[in-house]
Parts: C-alpha cells; sequence; structure tokens
C-alpha cells in the first residue's frame, strides 16, 4: 500500500509528492542521454550549415589575437619574458573564448529551448549543462592551431599540458556558474540577454588576455578579484611549458570565486526553474 504522501495511478505507478526535489541529482544522471543529445545538437547546428564550417573556430580567435599583439606589442610595448608574443596572447585567447563561448550558450540555453521546456519534464540544468558542448569543440580547434604554431615557433609541449584539464574546468565552471543565473533570470527578464554581450565585450580587456600578470606584481591582487585571471595564468603556465609565473594566490582565490559562483548558481537555478513552464 502506497503511503499517506502518494497516489497510485492507473498503470500501478506510484507517484511520491515531493519525488524531483529529494532524486534530483539522480534525475540528472537518469536523463543523461538527453543531455548527450541536446549537446551534439548544438554542435551540429553550430556547424552543419555554416558556409565556413570549423574555419569560424580558427578566424575568431586568429583574429583576436592578431590585433592584440598589434595593441600591446606593438602599441604599449608590453613585455613578453622570452616567449613569441603570438603565443603569449592565444594563450590568453584560449582561455577566454572558452569561457565566452560557454557563458554565451549557457545563458541563453532555458529561453532558446523553451518548447522543450513547456512540455516536457526533465531536470532543466541539463540544459545549460549541455550548452558547453560547443565551447569544447571550439577549445579543441584552437587548441590544435596553438599546437601548430608552438611548433612553428620551436617550443615543444612539456609534462605541464597533463595540468591543462584542470584549469579547463576552472573556465568552464566560470562560465557554468555565472550562466546559471543568467539563464534563470532572462526567463523571468528578458532584457538580461543583452547584459552577456555588454560584460563579454567589456571583460576581454579587464581580464589579462593581451598581456602577461607576473610583469605586474603591484596591480597583481586586484586583478586576481576577477576569477579569470588565476585561468588565464594557468593556461599560459601550462602551454607555455612553465614559462609563466603560476601565482598561488591568483590561481586559490579563482578557485573560490568558482565555488561560490557555481555553488550560488545550482542553488538560485533550482530555487527558480519550478515556474520556468510557467512564464517562458
Amino acid at each position: 500500500m502506497p503511503s499517506p504522501d502518494q497516489t497510485l495511478d492507473d498503470s500501478g505507478l506510484i507517484i511520491e509528492a515531493g519525488r524531483t526535489e529529494r532524486h534530483y541529482w539522480r534525475d540528472v544522471w537518469r536523463y543523461r542521454e538527453l543531455l548527450g543529445f541536446l549537446a551534439w545538437r548544438d554542435v551540429k547546428v553550430r556547424y552543419k550549415q555554416a558556409v565556413l564550417g570549423v574555419a569560424w573556430a580558427f578566424i575568431q580567435p586568429a583574429i583576436t589575437t592578431a590585433i592584440f599583439v598589434f595593441i600591446f606589442q606593438n602599441l604599449a610595448k608590453m613585455p613578453a619574458g622570452g616567449v613569441p608574443y603570438p603565443l603569449l596572447v592565444l594563450s590568453g585567447v584560449m582561455a577566454w573564448q572558452l569561457f565566452s563561448n560557454a557563458l554565451s550558450g549557457s545563458s541563453a540555453s532555458i529561453v532558446s529551448n523553451s518548447s522543450l521546456v513547456s512540455k516536457v519534464y526533465f531536470p532543466r540544468m541539463i540544459v545549460p549543462l549541455s550548452s558547453l558542448a560547443v565551447a569544447l569543440v571550439d577549445f579543441a580547434v584552437v587548441l590544435a592551431m596553438f599546437a601548430v604554431l608552438s611548433a612553428w615557433y620551436g617550443q615543444w609541449p612539456t609534462w605541464h599540458w597533463l595540468l591543462l584539464p584542470g584549469f579547463v574546468l576552472m573556465a568552464l565552471g566560470v562560465a557554468f556558474g555565472t550562466g546559471l543565473w543568467m539563464t534563470a533570470l532572462t526567463v523571468k527578464y528578458r532584457d538580461f540577454r543583452f547584459i552577456v554581450p555588454f560584460v563579454l565585450q567589456i571583460g576581454i580587456f579587464v581580464s589579462p588576455v593581451g598581456f602577461r600578470t607576473d610583469f605586474f606584481p603591484n596591480w597583481r591582487d586586484l586583478m586576481s578579484l576577477n576569477p579569470l585571471t588565476g585561468v588565464i595564468d594557468g593556461f599560459r603556465w601550462c602551454l607555455l611549458g612553465g614559462q609563466h609565473q603560476l601565482s598561488a594566490w591568483s590561481v586559490g582565490s579563482s578557485a573560490v570565486a568558482i565555488l561560490l559562483l557555481v555553488g550560488s548558481g545550482v542553488w538560485f537555478f533550482r530555487r527558480t526553474e519550478k515556474k520556468f513552464a510557467d512564464i517562458i
């Protein structure tokens, strides 16, 4: 016999009050196939009917790198520290592009999938999670480009590359935590969709994408307030074979900020997702 907080439908299925809350993370795992399907769909949509296809993943970081090299090396005369400046910039661009692509996708994910969210039950967190796949595909393409350029300059991979996945997860953590806040707010307040592009336009200049942080020790603590500073430093330390100084304070503060972003993002998203189908 079902308990007082359970009902039995005609098919014999027990409908339990509060089950969704108690088994939320188990449901996320049960719907992992849907996660894979949505991720594969996003990747196909991005590249299938594009004129240049995967070439777009090369063009954007290549142009950004060229512009930043011209501005920071030729005009601002920023020091490279014995590293080819294009490699210095491209390693920072890789971290920034991974973050910006993941944030752009996750922040608009619920509204973009409104027809699915309003008709079928599944843990809504699967949608912003699946949007990270496109960012990872773009990152893999740019990493291959970096490897070719690095070989051109005679810089070969070292054991530091083995630690790169950790900093990739940190970049995705910043994007995912922020994206959970933004996608939940965008469902109710649609003007939030204009905030992310604006923040990304400014953020690339306040993040150390085009210059080294270890040559500005007096400003390093202030720059560490940006969680991407430790991520970018970590990318450079890995990809440049330890030729970029890695600050434990910068990486530590980034890790704490990421935990706060993801934790608060999950809390706010779960608090508001019950109303998504009604509002969207």
